[in-house]
């Protein structure tokens, strides 16, 4: 692909200097073997009719055995034949290859050990200042020597200039890799999984229903007003009809778990999850609608209450995680820890709040494509349905 206009020129300057997007937490390796099976897909590159631009992600999973000893992670453009939009990664190291591939190399630290999922941020892109040349399809892959199956290295994917109005939820949770004060986490501790709620979409969402699925051996410590939990304490499914997630406001939500304290260690426990769902939306044209910008909506009108909507993208409506359990004996901590002070409210405190407010906009504010996207973003913390813990 040959950048034709200013437009498409400018992202990918912007995608060029783009300095951090990466948050990452060291972790002991569990063994020197750098051959793995790594396995790339892509969410969230749809967007709705009226948003011009979104992000999403370029997910990396090490079904192990090893930790790779480097990671490159890219776009092929050449695909694309409608200018108006087209995708791209962000890191802190990339380059511009053959005027038609970007190629980030991944820091070593946030490369994805066995069973852990690496969540790289894409910006997908929309200006009606290109040329429609046709349907463009991009191709996202990965590139590591270490790899040992390269059938699974790369997802091809087509974008859509035209796209639907709606509402266009996004979820993102990282792996679970240590305790609330940053050191190791092992059998026995108390950990917080926290995770990321952002309507991207052109519509009001009044209504949110969210399940948070924990791994085997992970239970919740608190239980809050307006959610329902397993008899095992694995899976909490909380609702808000009241909430109003106007476009680009992003909700945060933490909830305090605890690791069994029989887990053999070192260990990665698979199999979290979470999911949300709009359950109405602000009716179009209504004077709610109008002010979504300025107001948190309080009165604004709900249609189809109770009952989800569809997802102009339902690719990045649930996301997988992975809690991380350490071998006592090694370096990071002692392995005593027991959650106190921490409280039984949901705050998000800390360098982990912000994947899609920071490592996917605010941390890339080196071009004034991303700075755009990040001014327009609001962060609402959500304790869900500003629920009290009960005992």
């Amino acid at each position: 692909m040959i950048f034709r206009n200013r437009s498409l020129a400018r992202l990918g300057a912007a995608a060029l200097l783009a300095t951090g997007g990466l948050a990452v937490t060291a972790t002991p390796a569990y063994a020197e073997d750098t051959k793995a099976d790594l396995e790339v897909t892509v969410a969230g590159t749809t967007l709705a009719e009226g948003a011009t631009e979104k992000v999403g992600w370029l997910k990396v999973k090490n079904n192990g055995p090893g930790t790779p000893a480097a990671l490159k992670v890219g776009v092929d453009l050449a695909g694309v034949y409608d200018e108006r939009i087209f995708s791209v990664p962000l890191g802190q190291d990339c380059e511009l290859e053959d005027a038609a591939k970007f190629v980030c190399a991944v820091p070593a630290d946030a490369i994805p050990g066995p069973g852990e999922t690496l969540e790289y941020p894409v910006l997908t892109i929309k200006d009606v200042e290109g040329t429609d040349g046709g349907e463009s399809k991009v191709r996202f892959f990965l590139a590591s020597a270490d790899d040992t199956t390269p059938d699974n290295n790369h997802k091809d994917i087509t974008l859509q200039f035209e796209g639907e109005p709606g509402v266009d939820l996004g979820v993102v949770v990282p792996d679970v890799k240590t305790r609330p004060d940053g050191s190791p986490l092992y059998a026995g501790d108390d950990a917080l999984v926290f995770g990321e709620i952002i309507n991207q979409g052109d519509t009001i969402a009044k209504g949110v229903e969210f399940k948070l699925q924990l791994p085997k051996d992970v239970a919740f410590t608190e239980q809050y007003e307006g959610c329902e939990y397993s008899a095992d304490a694995g899976t909490a499914t909380c609702r808000d009809e009241a909430i109003v997630v106007d476009p680009q406001t992003i909700l945060l939500i933490q909830f305090p778990v605890k690791v069994g304290a029989g887990v053999q260690a070192p260990v990665t426990l698979p199999a979290g999850s979470l999911a949300a769902d709009a359950l109405g939306v602000a009716e179009p044209g209504s004077p709610e609608a109008r002010g979504a910008r300025t107001t948190t909506l309080e009165n604004a009108r709900l249609v189809n209450k109770g009952e989800r909507i569809t997802d102009v993208d339902p690719t990045d409506n649930m996301d997988d995680f992975a809690v991380v359990v350490a071998a006592k004996g090694g370096a990071g901590g002692g392995g005593e820890g027991d959650g106190d002070g921490d409280g039984p409210g949901l705050p998000v405190t800390g360098p982990q709040a912000g994947l899609m407010g920071g490592i996917g906009v605010a941390v890339l504010l080196a071009g004034g494509v991303m700075f755009l996207v990040a001014r327009r973003r609001r962060i609402v913390l959500v304790s869900p349905g500003d629920e009290k813990p009960t005992a």
